[in-house]
């Protein structure tokens, strides 16, 4: 008899990371090591209250497996729960194993981000010290912001990344219209990193030649230099757009919106919540230039655009589950599921695992050699990075004319 298999999910939603967890059940199913495969409800959270499903029953023929894969956000629900100090109390730790070995479950597969990979390198110290060799703790990658390090690019940010320069592209078609001045902002996430803003790029030229202004949290922001920029390019065009990351700041680190405003506060794992940088600049525009303005805050839109998905980022992130259940199976705990890029034309990678240590609480942020001089636009080095990553067309499934998503919870 095997051992059982148990996954679950974590952080935000992203329109890719079910598809990891088809590819973890696909691939737990063919290997005769594992009897069972769980899927626990609210991620940890839910694990500690022994909130589980039978994925194996649950997901039987290949069409739930392919509506699974391209079902946005977490079909097994998510959480955002720090486990305690281990060094302050480790019961949380000594209940998680006791729990695991009564369901006889020898394999943990957590799927999520930078906070959930700290799950990861936690719960898998904890084991290796203690000498429980029969549970083996895998991490398998996951975030829209793409700034997990370890990797060459996170499942999730490549449908995301779609998104963006198709709202781009579409937007500029509505700018197009008129014959007046006009700016649009549209705010992107990244609290700490400027990939998903950077996106805006790949529509940039494609079809007018509508001027970009592009700015990243990677360098700091200056208001008085944003509208002489929006100024600058008003000379030459009726129109500009703006891409702008949430988390710009000045020289000293202060977030522009905190300059306004004191923000939302904070989260569970002590990150600020930010919001309104879009509207604070449009207040901006709209004084001290006078022109129409609009900003648009993407918000969650950009998360799970099921509707929207890029093949590559679809089809990669269900082979990472995949290969976080090999990994498992052979016994590299306290590692993370993770792919390299060898060439980028043609786009190839390669997949293997990477020492948890190497990922957790750490951010991966753009190379400021992927920036340009003025810091209000990207290079060609970025496109060439970004331009695989959002290649490929796939879509949910619809009934009725209204998309149509996998239930598990």
């Amino acid at each position: 008899m095997g051992k059982n298999l148990l996954v679950a999910q974590s952080g935000g939603p992203t329109a890719a990371i079910n598809a990891t967890l088809a590819g973890v059940i696909r691939m737990a199913k063919e290997r005769e090591e594992i009897d069972t495969v769980y899927g626990g409800i609210h991620g940890i959270q839910g694990i500690l209250e022994e909130r589980f499903v039978n994925l194996s029953e649950l997901v039987k023929d290949e069409e739930t497996m392919s509506r699974l894969a391209r079902t946005p956000a977490a079909a097994l629900g998510s959480c955002r729960f720090k486990l305690n100090d281990i060094k302050e109390d480790d019961s949380q730790y000594r209940q998680i194993v006791d729990i695991f070995h009564r369901h006889n479950i020898g394999y943990f597969i957590y799927i999520g981000g930078n906070d959930s990979m700290d799950t990861v390198a936690k719960l898998s110290g904890y084991c290796k010290e203690n000498g429980i060799e029969d549970i083996v703790v895998v991490g398998g990658p996951k975030t829209i912001d793409n700034d997990l390090c370890g990797i060459d690019h996170c499942p999730g940010f490549g449908s995301a990344a779609k998104y963006i320069a198709t709202v781009f592209a579409e937007l500029e078609q509505e700018m197009l219209v008129y014959d007046t001045k006009n700016v649009i902002i549209v705010e992107m996430m990244g609290r700490h990193a400027g990939w998903l803003t950077s996106a805006a790029a790949l529509a940039q030229n494609r079809n007018s030649n509508l001027p970009y202004l592009i700015y990243l949290e990677e360098r700091p922001f200056s208001v008085d230099r944003f509208i002489a920029d929006v100024e600058e390019k008003l000379k030459t065009s009726n129109a500009v757009m703006v891409a702008v990351s949430e988390g710009v700041h000045d020289e000293d680190g202060v977030f522009i919106c905190e300059q306004i405003s004191s923000g939302k506060g904070l989260d569970v794992f002590g990150h600020a919540q930010l919001s309104g940088t879009g509207k604070i600049l449009e207040d901006q525009v709209s004084r001290r230039i006078g022109c129409k303005v609009r900003s648009i805050e993407l918000s969650l839109l950009q998360r799970c655009a099921g509707h929207i998905l890029s093949k590559t980022d679809i089809e990669e992130s269900r082979t990472l589950g995949s290969h976080a259940v090999t990994m498992a199976v052979e016994g590299k705990g306290g590692q993370m599921s993770s792919l390299r890029r060898v060439s980028d034309s043609p786009y190839q990678v390669v997949y293997e695992g990477v020492d948890i240590g190497k990922v957790a609480n750490l951010e991966k942020k753009i190379p400021q050699e992927w920036i340009n001089e003025a810091g209000n636009g990207v290079t060609q080095d970025l496109i060439t990075y970004l331009a695989p990553l959002v290649e490929g067309e796939l879509c949910c499934d619809y009934e009725k004319g209204i998309p149509c998503y996998v239930k598990l919870k």
